[in-house]
């Protein structure tokens, strides 16, 4: 990840800061007149500040890399660690450059971040536009190669990188392990999910028990336009202490999330067909799931259901989060049958408090059809009525089985068919 900033001050404090809370290390300072154990933190700084000070023109003159490995490469020195970047800088074009190496050790996977900037020694600029796509690509293939690195595109890395939520018992509830705890997870959801929303964006980070919080309506930071993120229980509950949007240094501000808004609406579009032929799929087969039900097959293909419940434990809303194309989707963007309520008119409705089921709902026709026989299997076998499973389901022999034929008609259909035949023998006269 490439990101150009305009503070160096900020860059190189970011990572300082991880030094002193004993995160991470300074393993390397290229093209410096001294190694980076040598240096004191002014050193290092006013190195950088010197050369970014030969093109006061340039706004975004401080660059700010990370590269990220395997969580299984833990065998990574130092000094691998070193000529996989300086490789890497020279590949980028920066090779020149004076760079300062940091290793990191706050997150499951290793990785290293790398601070410079793009000002070179005769005062002009290295072009930034498009650089991941021109030169860091190429750059990370041929150094999986160079170093024997386990490959980016493989299926098992990206099931490896798969973010874990929080864990609020190894948190103690103060500033700083919040603060870096919340980091980790804004750090990969923020910059790879498509969100075009706040509630779609904390459908995410619900998964990892973060969520961004803008305060009630009446509150000084919601009317000031302020966001605050915050740890949350296992019940979905804020804990700790609540962090400004503000004091991270990625700045993931409202202002900040909503200019990303318009780009992700456009970049998850081709995604949605994914998730509905997901649904459709997990419904096509000859028994009805529950929506819980619906959720787990679902979460088999890679796509979280995120339901919001009042309460009374009603349903009234959904989110799917799709974490092979990293889109996320309220229900109603999918349409009306994608929906919370178009999903609970689709599914076996969960029995509540041994409320039995509408009798004017498709599932209870298959209840009422199935007898006595299908009752004493369900209690030999000690499973639920239709209970669902993805690898039961054939869809094809779902879609060439007949549909079950049946003269049962609700009560409230019949009267409006006869209402409908007086009206008609009415207009006839």
């Amino acid at each position: 990840m490439i990101k150009a900033a305009r503070s160096m001050h900020r860059i190189f404090n970011y990572n300082e800061n991880k030094v002193k809370e004993g995160v991470a290390e300074c393993i390397g300072a290229e093209n410096y007149p001294l190694d980076a154990d040598e240096m004191s933190l002014k050193i290092k700084l006013d190195f950088l500040l010197k050369r970014t000070a030969l093109n006061e023109n340039v706004k975004r003159n401080s660059v700010h890399i990370s590269l990220n490995f395997d969580p299984s490469e833990t065998h990574l020195t130092r000094e691998k660690l070193n000529a996989i970047a300086g490789v890497y800088m020279q590949k980028l074009g920066f090779g020149e450059q004076p760079y300062l190496v940091y290793q990191h050790l706050d997150a499951g996977h290793p990785h290293i971040h790398i601070v410079t900037t793009n000002i070179q020694a005769d005062g002009s600029r290295i072009d930034l536009h498009h650089l991941g796509i021109r030169k860091s690509e190429p750059a990370r293939k041929e150094i999986e190669k160079i170093f024997g690195l386990v490959v980016a595109d493989d299926r098992a890395r990206q099931e490896a990188f798969r973010l874990k939520p929080i864990d609020i018992r190894k948190v103690q509830y103060g500033r700083t392990a919040t603060k870096r705890a919340i980091t980790n997870v804004l750090d990969t959801v923020l910059e790879k999910y498509r969100y075009t929303s706040l509630p779609e964006l904390n459908a995410v980070l619900g998964l990892y028990n973060v969520k961004a919080d803008r305060g009630s309506e009446n509150s000084r930071i919601y009317q000031g336009g302020g966001l605050v993120y915050r740890i949350l229980d296992e019940e979905g509950k804020p804990v700790g202490v609540p962090i400004k949007a503000s004091d991270f240094y990625s700045k993931p501000t409202l202002k900040y999330l909503e200019t990303k808004y318009a780009g992700n609406e456009v970049s998850r579009h081709t995604h949605k067909a994914r998730i509905r032929n997901a649904v459709d799929m997990a419904l096509m087969g000859r028994q009805v799931p529950s929506v819980q039900e619906l959720v787990a097959a679902l979460e088999k293909q890679g796509i979280s259901a995120v339901l919001r419940q009042n309460e009374a434990g009603l349903t009234y809303g959904i989110t799917y989060v799709d974490h092979k194309t990293q889109s996320v989707f309220n229900g109603s963007a999918l349409g009306k049958s994608y929906s919370a309520k178009g999903l609970q008119e689709r599914c076996l409705p969960e029995r509540v408090l041994g409320q039995d089921l509408r009798s004017d709902h498709p599932a209870h026709r298959l209840l009422t059809e199935s007898g006595p026989q299908h009752e004493s299997k369900t209690m030999d076998t000690g499973r639920q009525p239709l209970s669902f499973s993805v690898a039961a389901s054939d869809p094809l022999d779902a879609i060439l089985q007949p549909e079950p034929v049946s003269d049962y008609v609700p009560s409230h259909l019949k009267r409006r068919i006869k209402k409908k035949k007086k009206r008609n023998l009415g207009n006839n006269v």
